[in-house]
């Protein structure tokens, strides 16, 4: 979990390794600390999320036929356009 918050914060790591959050979205210091403690949590609670692995996937064979088949009738079209002169 660290490991994915680190990477979550980004440039927001410094080279200690401390997380700072700058928070001067409202007028008074507490708000801002309060927003600050928030927007900490959300990191965290986000960070808490193991992604899901990716599997890879094959095209289907229909897939793949339709994708050639395109290929062709473009590769055909480009042909015609090719007068001589």
């Amino acid at each position: 979990v660290r490991a994915r918050l680190i990477k979550l914060a980004g440039k927001r790591v410094n080279t200690e390794g401390v997380l700072v959050i700058d928070a001067h979205r409202y007028r008074t210091q507490a708000q801002n600390r309060a927003d600050a403690r928030t927007r900490l949590i959300a990191l965290i609670r986000h960070a808490l999320v193991e992604p899901k692995t990716r599997r890879k996937t094959k095209p289907t064979r229909g897939a793949h036929e339709r994708r050639l088949k395109n290929k062709k009738r473009r590769a055909e079209i480009k042909k015609l356009r090719r007068g001589e002169f």
